[in-house]
């Protein structure tokens, strides 16, 4: 079986993007390269005459389907496999990949999956907060000046991924967990990680970004999140007996 990136599952999402030709510009690069959905979350500036000056063409139809949101865990709760895009390498940030090794993944991963690669606000890129939500990070390399254009940067990205299209691969990957159930499992490891004292309460973002990381690197299927939420469940169940039994221990010994 010959399996090729599959186009259809894979979305550009911009985020917070403040100039609106910025954003036509994209939707011409997707177009060239076949990419049809974007997503556009909390953009600044949304003047559609704008943007379409620069889109031009066939693009238009990217920019009359585009989704718009307000919130990114809403925009993102669908998607199996996000990819970020920074320009910054840090401690708190990711795995890197470069475009070319993040199409040749996605050849497998876009076979049951549904894939999203961020682009951050044109004046700071994305936040770490942002790359959060991200299973990896990808950098465009260059030479002397690392700030792209974001058209350009949506270029290169789908320019790698038409050549990975092209391409054949033998497996699948199969159906990785959606964002909407990852959040759920890290709302309920935050959840019991404080209840048992284990996270920081002046730093516990820094420790659940540290756990994102952690399970970012082994993108984890449906199946494998609900087993983490059953140990979860077990242990918040052994916990409440704990307490409960040592608050009768009490009460007898008075």
């Amino acid at each position: 079986m010959e399996n090729r990136v599959k186009r259809d599952k894979i979305a550009i999402v911009l985020i917070e993007p403040q100039i609106p030709e910025n954003i036509g510009g994209a939707a011409r690069a997707m177009n060239n390269m076949g990419f049809k959905r974007l997503l556009i979350v909390k953009p600044k500036n949304n003047d559609l005459e704008r943007i379409k000056k620069t889109a031009t063409g066939h693009s238009i139809e990217i920019l009359e389907k585009m989704e718009i949101y307000n919130d990114i865990a809403e925009a993102l709760g669908s998607f199996q496999y996000i990819a970020g895009t920074t320009a910054r390498i840090g401690a708190m940030r990711p795995a890197i990949k470069n475009p070319r090794t993040l199409a040749e993944d996605l050849v497998e991963i876009s076979q049951d999956n549904s894939v999203a690669i961020l682009f951050g606000p044109e004046d700071r890129g994305l936040s770490n907060e942002h790359l959060g939500y991200c299973n990896t990070t990808i950098k465009i390399p260059t030479s002397d000046f690392s700030s792209l254009n974001l058209a350009h940067a949506v270029m290169v990205l789908c320019y790698e991924l038409f050549i990975a299209s092209q391409e054949k691969t033998e497996r699948n990957v199969p159906r990785l967990a959606n964002r909407f159930e990852l959040e759920g499992m890290y709302v309920h490891v935050k959840e019991l990680l404080t209840k048992i004292g284990f996270l920081d309460h002046q730093n516990h973002e820094r420790w659940m970004l540290s756990i994102r990381r952690l399970c970012s690197r082994f993108p984890l299927r449906a199946r494998e999140v609900q087993t983490l939420r059953g140990i979860c469940r077990q242990v918040d169940w052994y916990t409440d007996q704990a307490a409960k039994n040592k608050k009768e221990e009490e009460c007898g010994k008075e």
